[in-house]
C-alpha cells in the first residue's frame, strides 16, 4: 500500500477531518457550553458572571474528548418573556386584561438543561409562573395604583416573586414591566367607571371636610392668638388699647374699610357727648 495514492490520502484527510471536528468545538461569547460525558455534565464552558470582562470567559476554541463527550449550548444572552391579556382582579374588584414582559438570563445551565431542555422549555415553564405572580400582587392593589408611580413598586414585587420561582430553573429574572392594563370592553367596563366615579367623589368629599376642619382649627388658633396679643396689648396700655378698639369701630361704622358702598346704609344720630364718641374730644392726660 502506498501513501502516495490519492484515494489512501483522501481517506486518510476525511478521517483527520471528521476526528478534528469531534475533538475541537467553538464556544460563542453569546453561548454557554455544557459539556456531557456519556450523559452527565461535567463542565460548563463560558458560564454566565455578573461583571465578568469581555475575553475573559473562557469563549473560543475547547478541546473534549471525541465521540465520548458531547457540547449543549445554551444562549448567554439576556432573554424575553411575552405574557399577553392575562385576566386579573384588582382588590378594588375590577376586572382587568394586562399585557405584561419579563426578561430573564440563565445563571445555571446544567439545571436549566436538566428541568427546561432547553431555552423553549423553560419559556414555556415561567409562563404559567408568571401570570400566577402577576395576578397574585396585582390582586394586592388598587387599579388606579397602576396609574401612579407606586406602579414601580409593584413591577419590583412582581419581579421578587418571579425571580424566586424561576431559580428552581436555573435563571434569574432581570426585570419586569407592564405594558398595559385595561378594564375589558362592555357592560364590566362601564360598571367599573362608575364605581371608579363614585369612589372618587367620595373621596373628594372626605378631602373638602377635612380641609375645612382644618381650616377652622387655624382660624380657631389666630383667634386665640389674637386673643392673646390684645389681652397683652391691654395689660401694657389699656389707655391705647381702648383708643385701638374704637377706631376700629369707627372704621367699620362708617364705611371707612369698604364695607359698604353707600346704598341702604343705615343712618346714626348720636348727641355730641355720647360716648361712643368720646375719642373725638381728645385725650386727656
Amino acid at each position: 500500500m502506498s501513501w502516495k495514492n490519492p484515494v489512501i490520502l483522501g481517506i486518510a484527510a476525511l478521517l483527520i477531518v471528521i476526528l478534528a471536528a469531534a475533538t475541537f468545538a467553538i464556544v460563542p461569547e453569546t453561548k454557554q457550553a455544557v459539556v456531557y460525558r456519556l450523559a452527565q455534565p461535567i463542565r460548563v464552558i463560558n458560564r454566565y458572571q455578573a461583571g465578568q470582562a469581555p475575553g475573559n470567559s473562557g469563549a473560543g476554541l475547547i478541546a473534549r474528548v471525541p465521540f465520548i463527550d458531547r457540547v449543549t449550548y445554551v444562549d448567554k444572552r439576556t432573554l424575553d418573556l411575552d405574557l399577553e391579556n392575562t385576566p386579573v382582579l384588582s382588590t378594588d374588584q375590577l376586572r382587568l386584561n394586562v399585557d405584561a414582559f419579563a426578561r430573564f438570563r440563565v445563571v445555571d445551565p446544567r439545571l436549566m438543561l436538566a428541568t427546561a431542555g432547553s431555552e423553549e422549555g423553560v419559556v414555556n415553564q415561567l409562563r404559567p409562573l408568571f401570570g400566577s405572580t402577576l395576578r397574585n400582587e396585582l390582586g394586592k392593589v388598587r387599579f388606579a395604583v397602576l396609574l401612579t408611580a407606586e406602579r414601580s413598586e409593584v413591577m419590583d414585587a412582581i419581579q421578587t416573586g418571579l425571580d424566586r420561582r424561576a431559580r428552581q430553573y436555573g435563571v434569574e429574572i432581570v426585570d419586569v414591566r407592564i405594558k398595559q392594563a385595561e378594564l375589558p370592553e362592555g357592560t364590566p367596563l362601564e360598571s367599573a367607571l362608575r364605581r371608579m366615579q363614585t369612589a372618587r367623589q367620595q373621596e373628594a368629599i372626605t378631602i373638602t371636610a377635612e380641609g375645612q376642619r382644618q381650616a377652622r382649627i387655624v382660624q380657631a388658633d389666630a383667634d386665640a392668638a389674637a386673643s392673646r396679643v390684645y389681652a397683652q396689648s391691654f395689660g401694657k396700655d389699656a389707655e391705647f388699647y381702648d383708643f385701638y378698639r374704637a377706631m376700629q369701630s369707627y372704621r367699620r361704622t362708617f364705611g371707612a374699610d369698604g364695607s359698604t358702598d353707600g346704598r341702604g346704609a343705615t343712618q346714626i344720630i348720636l348727641s355730641p357727648n355720647n360716648s361712643y364718641l368720646r375719642q373725638f374730644e381728645g385725650r386727656t392726660r
